[in-house]
């Protein structure tokens, strides 16, 4: 319940912001305000902002009322910098525009933008931008420059803070500024001189200041998140570039970044990597100073327990198993313009190293497919870790940075005390040509003993780090909550005044993030932290890194894979507290829809998760457990009586079909929407791309002499589901025949199709019995049907085929259609090219199957152009959900029109999906083999 102050600040900020964008319910404060960090602060409110303006609005409402405001972007950050007990802005669907120019010299970006797609659209040119975070596939360019984030590449060199050229801002108090428009900067000089000629004086007094100006200046030469970044008051004169490079690494305790102006790097074409083994962390480190003056782009160490934390993984090298308890890797990169200067740095890095002792001899690899087994190694150690730690904890990966002369003796140093305080599960790697290691443990929050036994390690390493060796605490996760306590313990009172002074400039009521970067609080960073309760064994092992989240369908309308599995975590942990039932009961209602209803079942979380979590998983497993009696009763009538309930379907369909054909579009639509909301969306959604129905599938006798024969099982959907109303085309089935019998083959169907199924429409509702028993009648019927397995079986349904090749007889050679065609048909028919633009969905299964590069082959024998369109992976439709919840496809399509309007077509493998990308892509959309049979004779 909100208290006044928040109400009166909800209900004027509702006067300019939709409701649905205003959050105050219990699920989604506390789903939206988890971050990957291990702090936990629930928000009294969420605002999902789209525009410039609305956060200089609520920001001016907020400093008029004294609201404290915290800014979100992805949410992967580590340090508890994005998370708040107050008012929360997180970024919306926009904030993605992008500007390339000055010959890919410059780019401009809005926050939303995640980095790696920053990069897609540098890549043509050659380009990319400097920040390299191990996030960048998921972190957005909001939060890598606001935590100035780095990775294992860019170095000091390359960061947001040495690449920034401009930047566009909204202070506390609402004031925009473009520190590259010169009007706006006569504005905001006018306006705020007090800040201006704050930053002025905050230079004059270090450059006045000798010791100090050097304590900056040398702080700087290694990577360092700790604090703000001080070495703009040295580095720059002009005010406004002071101002800029101080909102790098700021943390949002400074002012909301609403664009920036990047100096692009170049991407080298020609790459190749070595894994160089060493007896000890020494050996390596020492190897290490020598690669700093030679043509090297990466060097990551990692020790032997990180080493060891990997060995037995799929794809790893052998020879790992084979090291010593003292032996240490360096993974080292290197990079040119061509492949005479790669080799010739090779022969020159190989050359430098000659008399450092080695496990193996130096092999650098060019091949990409060989060099990125080299990178999962490295990739491969977070996850590790996370893993196998015990449900219950939480996995913690701390960075810190030491003069690259003196790593050697801090590596060793830091192993000692991880193994003082029996942290025995933890490894330690790191980018080593910056002196900056990453040290991963697992830690339980939930015991006062365990907090304690943090507490000591961390005050040991923050003396060890500051005292021994002049490092850094934060390297490049940012100082957050984690480390705030801990920064003038590293930076000096007089620094850490200067820091104070700046916060004070640009933000003096302290509204902006409060309590992280600066906390007066010795134990804050012992404070708040994140329960993790057991939730459920498929998802225990989620670290909420965020990492899911692009990928998921729903992201923008209900819950992420994170956010169900942080629910889930809250609704177990509150049935245990008898006086939380009230609570409990609100949260169980809520997520009904947020987390059960809206959720694809997809799994292409699991794709994208660092330890292989599909929550979908977890949402048919709870579906199942959930089950009642009578449903489950229902589900066997279905399945006993499938032919007749399909058939009954199709009858519907060609029933509405008739309907809509006297009826018209425009009745059929809003009738139809009536009822579904009259319903409670229990009757589902009509939409323009309806399939009709099919009539039965006739066989027809086999030639027993031809050798070429395969058993071809259309799956029910494909069974019962023709085109759409105007479509004057064969039904699937039709077509998949056509084009087998025009290759020379003679098709086979399973004896009593009509009643055949693979279980996966029962599977994804929870029905995992009466799933099983339809999946081992189709088996049945197949083995028959190919003699034992001794023909090949062509699925014209992706999904269905997934399931079929994970629950079926091994025996069963099972192929999707584009593998069909590739390897049976395509020396037997002859490709002829169309010159036409068309779009290809590759579905969510065929991902999971590693098919995309197949149907990409396929299309591209038939078409001129083939259109993959970026950032849509899921189409949302998940079997039947696209007519019961038609918004969760409506929001994973929302920018596929855009991306396929030049083609003339789409192609794909799942009848549902095609539904869905034919209405929100405003084009045809028809399974693969149509293509291939208008493409081939």
């Amino acid at each position: 319940m909100l208290d006044s102050k928040y109400r009166k600040f909800r209900d004027a900020v509702a006067a300019f912001v939709p409701a649905e964008r205003i959050i105050t319910d219990p699920l989604r404060l506390l789903a939206y305000g988890t971050d990957a960090s291990f702090y936990r602060l629930i928000p009294k409110i969420v605002i999902n902002v789209e525009s410039e303006g609305e956060v200089a609005r609520i920001l001016r409402l907020a400093h008029k009322d004294g609201i404290e405001v915290t800014f979100r972007a992805a949410g992967t950050s580590l340090s508890g910098q994005a998370v708040t007990d107050s008012v929360l802005l997180r970024l919306g669907e926009g904030w993605l525009g992008c500007r390339i120019y000055d010959n890919a010299r410059r780019i401009d970006l809005e926050p939303g933008i995640i980095g790696a797609h920053a990069n897609r659209s540098l890549a043509p040119f050659g380009k990319k931008i400097g920040p390299d975070p191990a996030s960048i596939d998921s972190c957005k360019i909001g939060g890598i420059l606001a935590n100035n984030a780095s990775g294992m590449c860019c170095g000091v060199a390359e960061n947001s803070y040495k690449t920034l050229e401009e930047l566009r801002l909204v202070f506390a108090d609402g004031t925009i500024l473009d520190t590259g428009d010169d009007a706006s900067r006569r504005a905001f000089r006018e306006k705020h001189p007090e800040i201006i000629g704050g930053l002025e004086d905050l230079r004059r007094q270090v450059m006045a200041a000798p010791e100090l100006e050097a304590r900056i200046r040398h702080k700087f030469k290694i990577k360092n998140t700790t604090g703000y970044s001080l070495n703009a008051l040295v580095d720059f004169e002009d005010p406004f570039d002071i101002l800029k490079h101080l909102i790098v690494g700021s943390e949002g305790t400074l002012a909301f970044v609403s664009r920036v102006t990047y100096r692009t790097v170049i991407e080298h074409a020609h790459k190749a990597s070595a894994l160089m083994l060493f007896p000890d962390i020494r050996t390596a480190c020492e190897a290490t100073i020598i690669l700093k003056k030679q043509p090297v782009a990466a060097v990551e160490l990692m020790d032997r327990p990180a080493l060891r934390s990997v060995q037995d993984k799929d794809g790893m090298p052998p020879y790992l198993k084979e090291l010593s308890d003292t032996a240490a890797a360096l993974l080292v990169e290197t990079r040119a313009e061509d492949k005479a200067a790669l080799d010739a740095q090779i022969a020159t890095i190989k050359a430098a190293l000659s008399d450092v002792p080695m496990v193996r001899d130096i092999e650098f690899t060019p091949v990409p497919q060989e060099f990125a087994k080299l990178w999962n190694i490295r990739k491969g150690l977070f996850p590790a870790v996370g893993s196998v730690r015990a449900t219950g904890t939480t996995v913690i990966i701390e960075d810190v940075a030491f003069p690259i002369e003196r790593l050697a003796d801090a590596t060793l140093e830091l192993q000692g005390l991880l193994e003082k305080y029996g942290y025995s599960e933890a490894i330690i790697f790191g980018h080593a040509l910056e002196g900056n290691l990453h040290f991963v443990f697992t830690q339980d929050f939930g015991d006062p003993k365990e907090v304690e036994r943090y507490s000591n390690l961390m005050d040991d390493v923050t003396a060890m780090v500051v005292d021994r060796y002049d490092g850094s605490l934060k390297a490049e996760h940012g100082t957050g909550r984690n480390m705030a306590p801990f920064v003038e313990m590293e930076w000096g009172k007089d620094a850490y005044r200067l820091m104070q002074d700046i916060k004070r400039i640009f933000d003096p009521k302290g509204l902006l993030n409060p309590g992280v970067i600066l906390n007066p609080d010795p134990k804050a960073h012992l404070k708040d932290l994140k329960p993790l309760p057991a939730a459920h064994e498929l998802v225990d092992k989620c670290i909420e890194c965020g990492f899911c989240e692009p990928i998921c369908p729903s992201k923008h309308i209900t819950l992420t894979p994170r956010q169900r599995i942080t629910s889930w975590r809250e609704i177990q942990r509150l049935r245990n507290i008898p006086e939380k039932s009230a609570e409990l009961a609100k949260l169980l209602k809520a997520y009904g829809y947020q987390g059960d209803g809206t959720c694809a079942t997809d799994g292409l979380c699991g794709t994208r998760c660092p330890v292989g979590i599909d929550t979908g998983k977890m949402t048919k497993a709870l579906r199942a457990e959930h089950a009642t009696g009578r449903q489950k009763k229902a589900a066997d009538w279905v399945g006993g009586h499938f032919e007749g309930v399909a058939r009954t379907v199709s009858g519907v369909l060609t029933t509405v079909d008739a309907v809509h054909a006297v009826a018209g579009t425009r009745f059929m639509d809003a009738s139809s929407e009536a009822l579904h909301r009259a319903s409670l969306k229990r009757i589902p959604r009509w939409n323009a791309q309806m399939p009709k129905g099919l009539g039965r599938i006739k066989a027809e006798a086999v030639d027993e002499a031809n050798p070429l024969k395969v058993v071809y099982f259309p799956s029910c959907i494909a069974r019962n589901m023709g085109p759409a109303r105007g479509e004057k085309i064969a039904s699937l089935p039709e077509v998949t025949v056509r084009l087998l019998r025009k290759a020379g083959y003679e098709v086979i169907f399973p004896k009593g199709m009509g009643g055949l199924c693979c279980g996966q429409a029962f599977e994804s509702k929870g029905f995992v019995a009466q799933a099983d028993a339809k999946s081992a009648q189709l088996e049945e019927a197949l083995l028959e049907a190919t003699r034992g397995g001794e023909l090949p079986v062509l699925c014209d349904t992706s999904p269905c085929l997934k399931r079929m090749q994970e629950v079926l007889d091994p025996r069963l050679k099972l192929y999707d259609p584009a593998v069909f065609v590739l390897e049976f048909l395509q020396d037997k028919l002859s490709f002829v090219r169309k010159d036409k633009r068309v779009a290809l969905h590759v579905t969510c299964t065929s991902r999971k199957m590693g098919l995309e590069g197949k149907l990409l082959e396929l299309a591209g024998k038939c078409a001129a152009k083939v259109v993959v369109p970026e950032d849509v992976f899921c189409c949302g439709f998940a079997g039947d959900k696209g007519f019961s919840v038609p918004e969760l496809n409506a929001s994973a399509l929302k920018t596929l029109a855009d991306k396929v309007q030049d083609c003339t077509e789409g192609y794909s493998t799942s009848r549902t999906c095609e539904v869905g990308l034919a209405l929100h892509g405003k084009i045809p959309y028809r399974s693969i083999l149509y293509l291939v049979d208008e493409c081939t004779a």
